[in-house]
């Protein structure tokens, strides 16, 4: 029991040396070890729940019994004999479409060389008119060479005239088969047989047609103008030109022709007298009457023979168009009437012209009358 005491004190004094060290002296653990990296005991690493993201609800609309078949595009067949027939009418527009653009392109061509002709022409009979103003001598050379470039110039001018006159056939040609395919898609509307997209297609493509005919009708009446202007413009040359030459020849100045001049007040008087004509008075009988009661109505000829009898009774005749529409049904129809009348007299003036009546003769005038069943141009002798 004594030892065993004992040995309880000498284990206590040990206890307490190593858990109080020493404050002075050396350090008892001796001197520092250096530090060696202990890999940390294997730990199990926790185990990572991922919690998938809520997905959006998503809803499937049942599925039809029986979906109805989707209409036909414009210009795809719909399988009926009609349809077949639209396909076939839309083929011939595209081709006449084509050659519109063709015409088109030829005119604005033909006026550009008779643009550039022009601004050569006048460059040159400007620089001989001013060689002229301050004096030359007689039959100077240079001037004779410019008189000749200026005769070259203006005679490339008159033969577009001849260019002209081939594009306004041709362009009337086009607008006699646009006047067919707009008679032969109205006339489709009757077949039986069609679908409901047949029709709609029909009144499409009949819109197509109707824009082609206005810029046929506009290419015809730019056509016939021109023609009228050039012809006129290059006889007024010719004769300034034949002036001129006596002026290279003689080494002094002239003025204009005395042939313009004189030609020029006879214009003038014209138009001051179709001026000054009030139109044609009610109840005044007309020298013609054309109605329009039907497509392609051929007046040419007739038109010719009246004007012509007008024109030996009265060498100095003037004439008023008048494009007169007939004065019912709804305001919408009583000017898709009027416009059509207007169309109507546009083409007898564009006749009248290439007839070689002068545009200055020509008074040309609208009204629409409760006394007419259709379009009508009642030509009037003045």
């Amino acid at each position: 029991m004594i030892l065993f005491g004992a040995a309880l004190l000498a284990g206590c004094s040990g206890t307490e040396d190593t858990l109080w060290p020493s404050l002075s002296g050396s350090d008892p653990a001796g001197p520092p070890k250096p530090a060696t990296a202990v890999a940390p005991a294997q730990a199990t690493p926790p185990t990572r729940i991922d919690i998938p993201a809520p997905k959006e609800p998503t809803f499937t609309a049942p599925a039809p019994q029986q979906a109805a078949a989707p209409a036909p595009a414009p210009g795809q067949p719909s399988g009926t004999f009609v349809g077949r027939k639209v396909t076939q009418m839309r083929t011939d527009l595209g081709k006449l479409q084509r050659s519109v653009g063709d015409l088109n392109k030829r005119m604005t061509q033909i006026s550009s060389q008779n643009i550039a002709s022009s601004r050569r022409y006048h460059e040159v009979v400007a620089a001989m008119n001013s060689k002229l103003q301050v004096g030359t001598t007689p039959g100077n050379p240079v001037l004779v060479k410019q008189w000749n470039e200026a005769q070259q110039k203006l005679e490339g001018i008159a033969e577009s005239l001849g260019r002209m006159d081939k594009l306004s056939n041709d362009a009337a040609g086009e607008a006699g088969l646009a006047a067919w395919l707009l008679d032969s898609v109205r006339a489709t509307y009757a077949l039986s047989g069609a679908v409901d997209a047949d029709h709609q297609q029909l009144r499409v493509l009949e819109d197509e047609v109707n824009r082609t005919v206005v810029l046929i009708d506009r290419l015809l009446n730019e056509l016939s103008e021109d023609v009228s202007r050039q012809t006129t413009y290059v006889a007024n040359e010719r004769r300034n030109l034949t002036t001129m030459s006596l002026a290279v020849k003689n080494g002094e100045l002239y003025g204009t022709s005395l042939v313009n001049r004189a030609f020029a007040q006879s214009q003038a008087l014209a138009s001051a007298a179709a001026q000054q004509s009030a139109g044609p008075a009610l109840g005044e009988r007309p020298l013609v009457v054309i109605r329009f009661d039907r497509p392609n109505i051929q007046f040419q000829q007739a038109l010719y023979n009246a004007v012509s009898r007008a024109l030996e009774r009265k060498p100095n005749a003037s004439f008023d168009l008048v494009a007169v529409s007939p004065k019912r049904g709804s305001p919408a129809q009583a000017a898709l009437s009027s416009t059509q009348s207007k169309r109507n007299a546009e083409s007898v003036l564009r006749t009248l012209a290439d007839m070689g009546l002068p545009a200055n003769r020509v008074k040309l005038s609208s009204r629409a009358s409760q006394d007419v069943e259709s379009n009508e141009v009642q030509i009037y002798v003045r």
